[in-house]
């Protein structure tokens, strides 16, 4: 099946066909017992592991998915939320100013997708998790994605600015000593960063207020 766009954001695909930027709807996630016995005898040892299904998104190159050709047997992936969702399991992000900084990739663990509106595909405002990553056998997501029928693909360039945001959480570095900041005090920072989420004519409206105070 050839892909079909939907929006600028996303095209619809279907098939064993992998890529970075797929979107796998109830997709199987194992979990590893915390107490699994360790170090593991030469004979190995027997352990329920958890079965859970989440909306996953693949992180891996496509270069290192097409099928046939030498690559790799595990697929990166990692958890996506509806924006609702994560608003519900974290208050920063239910606020207008936490979603106005996930939207400008300041939330280095975060990374928010854009809704898709089509006829023929419905998904809210999104969030990807970088903070849990998983992986899968690479046939076993191939087997997956065949039964799964049509899945949501995220296009070029949306897909490549997602992997450089994957990339730039791995970056972080801290530094134990820092060059002193020249920004404005903490609070006098906090407020600019507000004003900068407001529409021109509610920043507007604000500075106005506060003059004539």
């Amino acid at each position: 099946m050839a892909a079909v766009e939907l929006s600028d954001w996303y095209e619809l695909f279907e098939g064993r066909e992998l890529e970075q930027g797929d979107v796998f709807e109830g997709c199987p996630v194992f979990r590893v017992p915390a107490d699994l016995p360790y170090p593991l005898s030469a004979e190995g040892a027997e352990a329920e592991f958890g079965v859970e299904t989440q909306d996953m998104i693949v992180m891996s190159q496509s270069c290192d998915l097409v099928e046939g050709q030498k690559g790799i047997g595990f697929v990166t992936l990692c958890p996506l939320w509806s924006l609702s969702s994560m608003a519900e399991a974290d208050g920063f992000l239910a606020s207008t100013y936490g979603k106005e900084m996930c939207r400008r990739g300041n939330l280095p663990g975060y990374h928010m997708l854009a809704a898709c509106e089509n006829a023929d595909w419905q998904r809210e405002v999104s969030i990807v998790s970088f903070r849990e990553i998983h992986s899968l056998p690479v046939e076993f997501l191939r087997n997956f994605a065949e039964q799964s029928g049509d899945r949501l693909r995220l296009r070029s360039p949306y897909r490549e600015h997602l992997a450089q945001a994957f990339a730039r959480y791995f970056m972080r570095v801290g530094l134990p000593v820092d060059i002193p900041s020249f920004a404005a005090e903490r609070d006098e920072k906090r407020a600019i960063e507000r004003l900068e989420t407001l529409d021109p004519a509610t920043r507007k409206r604000v500075i106005e207020a506060v003059e004539v105070r």
